[in-house]
């Protein structure tokens, strides 16, 4: 199916959507939480590249975000699922605290508010 203007092909909503309806909520939830944690590391420093991406205002949205998701979903995904994503989240909010030149109050941290401090 292409768009008679331009040439391009056009999506298949109907197609995608039904594709999407297939796929478990565990799955989409920890698939959105790991695209949140490889930006955040990205955007921390801690990828190849390094420094030459850090942002670590970035980082901490994406750390708030992905803090958020994981305290609202915990008991819907179970333990299972749940503690390796927390696992995660808990280095980001390190690696953050570590690459700050002022560190955050504890508590104050990105997410700290959804996990409580991290030490």
């Amino acid at each position: 199916m292409s768009d008679a203007n331009s040439g391009q092909p056009t999506p298949d909503f109907d197609r995608m959507t039904r594709d999407i309806a297939d796929v478990p909520a565990v799955e989409v939830i920890t698939t959105v939480a790991v695209h949140l944690m490889s930006a955040a590391a990205v955007n921390l420093g801690l990828a190849e590249e390094g420094p030459q991406h850090k942002d670590l205002d970035e980082a901490r949205k994406l750390i708030n975000a992905l803090a958020g998701l994981i305290t609202a979903s915990a008991t819907e995904i179970s333990s299972f699922h749940a503690a390796p994503l927390r696992d995660g989240l808990k280095s980001l909010q390190l690696a953050f605290r570590e690459a700050s030149a002022v560190p955050d109050e504890p508590g104050q941290g990105p997410g700290e508010k959804f996990t409580g401090p991290v030490f």
